[in-house]
C-alpha cells in the first residue's frame, strides 16, 4: 500500500525544504520511511507446531515514535491496519522510542502506549524491549536494571513486557508457550557489550512439550537458540534501512547479511525478521518499506 503525501503534509511535516529534493531524494526521505505501509506475510510449519493448528501473528517491530517521521497519527494508522488483519495474537519486538538523530520533536511514551493499547487480538498483546527502550531512558541505562520508563508505561496499558520470561497460551484447544528475552545490548552508550537477554533462563520456564515462539529483539542470538523453540522473531536491523536486490550496505548485525531481513532457516531452526516500522541514525529508507508482519503458523508460503 502506497500513500503519497498531501502537500499540505509535506510542507507541515518536513518545510518547504523538502519540495526541493530530487524525485528520488524525496522518495528515500519522505515517501517509503513516512507514508508507505507495506503488509509482509509468512505461512509455516517450524518444527514443533502441529501442522493442523492455524495461528495468526501480527508483529510489529521498531516502532520509532517521534516526529516527523512516525507520528502519533500513522501509530494510530499501524494500528487500525494491524486490527484489520483479525490476528490472534499481536508481539511488539522493541524500540518504541527514535533515537535523538531522527528526531525533530518527541512524542512523550505516555501518549504512545495510550494508542498501542488500541491494539486488539483475543490471546492479547505481548512486548519485548530493544536497546532504543534503554538508551532512551538514562537513568535506568545508568542504574544497569530496568523497568525503564516504556515498560511501565506498556504494562499500565494492559501490554506485558516479558524480559527473560516465559508465558503459556492456548488456542483452538492447543497449547503453546510466548518467551520474551531482555535487550542483547542496553548499555552500548556506557560503553559496555553486557547482555541482559538470558536465554537459558527464560527456557527453563517452559514447563511442558508445547512449542516454544521465542521473541528476541536483535536477531544476532539464533545462533544460540536451541531446536527446542520452533520460531525465534526479531527485529533491530530494519533491513538495513536501504536494501537494494537483497543486499543492505549497513546492517547493526556482528554477522551481516545473515541476520539482515526476511525468514531465515538454519539447521531446521527458523528466524524471522521484521523490517520493522520507524526509522533509526538516518530518515532514510530505499527497497525496505515500514512493514507489518503477519505470520499464519501452520499455513503454507504466500503465492510468489
Amino acid at each position: 500500500m502506497l500513500i503519497l503525501p498531501t502537500r499540505r503534509q509535506v510542507l507541515g511535516g518536513f518545510g518547504a525544504s523538502a519540495l526541493t529534493l530530487s524525485s528520488g531524494g524525496a522518495y528515500a526521505f519522505i515517501v517509503e520511511p513516512r507514508f508507505r505501509l507495506a503488509l509482509t506475510r509468512y505461512g509455516l510449519t517450524p518444527p514443533g507446531w502441529a501442522p493442523g493448528h492455524r495461528l495468526r501473528i501480527a508483529v510489529l517491530a521498531d516502532i520509532h515514535v517521534c516526529e516527523p517521521y512516525m507520528p502519533l497519527d500513522r501509530v494510530a494508522e499501524i494500528v487500525a491496519a494491524t486490527n484489520a488483519l483479525a490476528p490472534d495474537l499481536i508481539l511488539l519486538l522493541g524500540d518504541y522510542p527514535a533515537g535523538r538523530k531522527v528526531t525533530w520533536h518527541r512524542v512523550p511514551l505516555s501518549d504512545f502506549a495510550r494508542v498501542a493499547e488500541g491494539l486488539r487480538a483475543p490471546l492479547g498483546t505481548y512486548a519485548v524491549l530493544g536497546n532504543h527502550d534503554w538508551w532512551d531512558d538514562p537513568k535506568a541505562m545508568r542504574a544497569g536494571k530496568g523497568p525503564v520508563e516504556i515498560r511501565r508505561l506498556l504494562e499500565a496499558r494492559g501490554i506485558p513486557v516479558l524480559e527473560n520470561d516465559a508465558i503459556r497460551l492456548t488456542h483452538d484447544g492447543r497449547p503453546f508457550w510466548i518467551a520474551g528475552l531482555a535487550d542483547q545490548e542496553p548499555f552500548r552508550p556506557l560503553g559496555s557489550r553486557q547482555s541482559l537477554a538470558d536465554l537459558p533462563a527464560t527456557l527453563a520456564q517452559v514447563t511442558d512439550a508445547a512449542p516454544v515462539i521465542l521473541m528476541a529483539h536483535e536477531p544476532d542470538i539464533f545462533v544460540n537458540v536451541p531446536s527446542r523453540v520452533s520460531l525465534t522473531l526479531s527485529g533491530h536491523t530494519h533491513g538495513g534501512q536501504i536494501r537494494v536486490w537483497g543486499y543492505s550496505p549497513v546492517l547493526p548485525s556482528r554477522y551481516g547479511q545473515r541476520f539482515a531481513y526476511g525468514h531465515v532457516v538454519e539447521d531446521g531452526r527458523h528466524l524471522i525478521i521484521s523490517g520493522g516500522l520507524g526509522v533509526s541514525q538516518l530518515g532514510i529508507r530505499v527497497g525496505v518499506p515500514p512493514e507489518i508482519v503477519l505470520i499464519e503458523l501452520g499455513g503454507e508460503p504466500p503465492a510468489a
